[in-house]
């Protein structure tokens, strides 16, 4: 059948509260970066789009009825070209707090493995590869970090989407409306249970300070490898 739902809203503007909701109204499963990362197939196909090979949309989303996050939500105009009868939700939310809350989380996390992970070890070095390629060279051309910058691709980005899909197929949403926007939208039931909210930033912080610390220590026993190797020839 293929995508029903398009999701075209960068991360962090509620993706995964609207991944949830999604599969509460029987869009299961809604594909996200939760899918990829641990996912072989995944991360193999969404390589091959990062470094410019031709998209193979039905196998990267067979199974899948919706989509929402990076990296598919940058692909929307394609993905609304080869699933045309599919609707597109937007999710937003303040571009400045939208940039806090990126820098902090998923920014943070995509360049939380040291230098020498990224170059020697091929499924991180492909991982990051993929992320580069399709979330901060493709979208902001390497200069997230610049603030004004990034806030104005939010911006200009949103107004891109409004543009280019129409009008009837469009959904333009934040996490806090709730049920209502998001169910007349779709023709569905208002559920009777609440509005899903997952995934905040502190939650998405303690996975990177784990991250990190897993790093870390991997170094520090390869350090010490080193440095028990060079007493041994010394000696």
């Amino acid at each position: 059948m293929g995508l029903q739902v398009i999701g075209a809203g960068f991360g962090r503007t509620g993706t995964m509260s609207l991944k949830s909701a999604l599969e509460t109204l029987g869009y299961s499963k809604t594909h996200h970066m939760e899918e990829v990362l641990p996912d072989a197939r995944q991360r193999r196909l969404w390589h091959d789009v990062a470094v410019g090979l031709p998209p193979d949309w039905d196998s990267i989303f067979d199974g899948f009825a919706a989509s929402v996050d990076f990296p598919s939500s940058t692909y929307y105009a394609e993905l609304l070209a080869h699933f045309p009868d599919a609707k597109v939700v937007l999710s937003v939310r303040n571009p400045d707090r939208w940039y806090k809350s990126a820098s902090e989380t998923i920014y943070a996390i995509s360049k939380s493995s040291p230098l020498w992970a990224r170059r020697f070890v091929t499924p991180l070095r492909h991982l990051h590869e993929m992320v580069e390629g399709t979330v901060w060279q493709r979208v902001f051309q390497g200069r997230f970090e610049e603030k004004a910058y990034a806030t104005q691709v939010f911006r200009d980005y949103v107004e891109q989407v409004k543009v280019i899909v129409p009008a009837d197929k469009l959904l333009i949403f934040e996490a806090r409306q709730g049920w209502e926007p998001l169910c007349a939208f779709l023709g569905k039931p208002v559920p009777p249970i609440p509005f899903p909210h997952v995934n905040d930033s502190a939650a998405f912080k303690q996975r990177i300070r784990i991250i990190r610390a897993m790093f870390f220590a991997v170094h520090a026993v390869a350090a010490a490898g080193a440095v028990a190797l060079l007493w041994w020839a010394l000696h």
